[in-house]
């Protein structure tokens, strides 16, 4: 053997990391079509949103900080360097970027019901501000008609609801919609009254109370001897078990209805013992069943001055 056959070989610099890609979704069509509500959809759905972004900005965006939920971008004609050209020419930048992947989303909707959706807001379209919405509608129509044939989806929003549109697109962008919803459970004190923006409301005061426990008077519904003592009440089981009933039967419904967010409440009489233990109980078996759960406890927030994280 030779020493050049012992020398080590360059194989050139070791090969660094990969680029993250950065799932982009590109949000477009006429005035009045539904690209806000779309914009609104994704957000719900766990990405990170910005509603009418100059097209110039788009790449600082992208080549920015590495962004660690997926990305819409709402773009329309409102924009003040729009023109169908240089969002063509944008389209075709992100799609050469290897460490881009994106969909274009196109809202499309008739003329004729555009028109009718302007005559209820009274709105005035952004492409006619001193004429009448048609022309507008009917030149923002034309001017985007190059851009619809390069979208990779395209919704025709003219029979759909707010409700149909939002599932068409949780079915196409976010499959994980269906378990999109976020869950809120509060315990409060009834001295108090009842928190604000609560869809549901239980009161817990039937139940055995620890406040006339010495030994446990001190302690919160998060502790095991609180929770102990109040699932001993022969009435708890039954209790907690259709309270869960209820709320597995109304959270898909509510997501059917299009809702983003849902808020149950627990009350006692402090908000320190048992309304604590059933919000702790009812939220970690939503958490285990796979909703997006954070649990809130007014009073003793009050108490420590702090908010607690879901």
């Amino acid at each position: 053997m030779t020493p050049q056959d012992d020398a080590p070989t360059d194989t050139g610099p070791e090969p660094g990391p990969l680029a993250q890609t950065t799932q982009l979704v590109l949000v477009t069509g006429p005035s009045g079509a539904g690209r806000s509500t779309a914009i609104r959809v994704l957000e719900d759905n766990g990405f990170e949103t910005i509603d009418n972004l100059p097209l110039g900005l788009v790449p600082r965006v992208l080549d920015g900080p590495a962004h660690d939920r997926p990305l819409a971008l709402g773009v329309d004609a409102r924009n003040r360097d729009f023109t169908a050209s240089s969002l063509l020419m944008t389209i075709s930048m992100l799609r050469a970027r290897a460490d881009v992947a994106m969909t274009v989303l196109y809202l499309d909707c008739r003329p004729d019901v555009l028109l009718r959706r302007y005559s209820e807001t009274r709105r005035r379209h952004p492409l006619a501000p001193a004429e009448n919405p048609e022309t507008g509608i009917a030149r923002e129509l034309d001017l985007l008609a190059s851009v619809r044939d390069q979208a990779d989806l395209t919704f025709d929003t003219s029979d759909l609801n707010v409700h149909q549109l939002r599932a068409e697109i949780e079915k196409a962008l976010a499959p994980g919609g269906a378990r999109s919803l976020a869950v809120t459970v509060h315990s409060f004190s009834y001295k108090r009254g009842l928190p604000v923006g609560i869809d549901m409301a239980l009161d817990c005061r039937f139940l055995r109370n620890p406040y006339w426990e010495p030994a446990l008077r001190s302690l919160d519904g998060r502790d095991p001897r609180v929770a102990a003592h109040v699932s001993a009440d022969p009435r708890f089981a039954a209790f907690h078990a259709k309270v869960l009933d209820l709320t597995r039967f109304l959270l898909p419904a509510h997501v059917e209805e299009g809702k983003s967010h849902f808020s149950i409440a627990f009350g006692c009489t402090g908000g320190q013992h048992r309304s604590v233990m059933m919000a702790e109980s009812v939220g970690a078996t939503l958490a285990e069943d796979g909703w997006q759960v954070s649990i809130r406890h007014r009073e003793l927030e009050r108490q420590s001055g702090k908010v607690r994280p879901g």
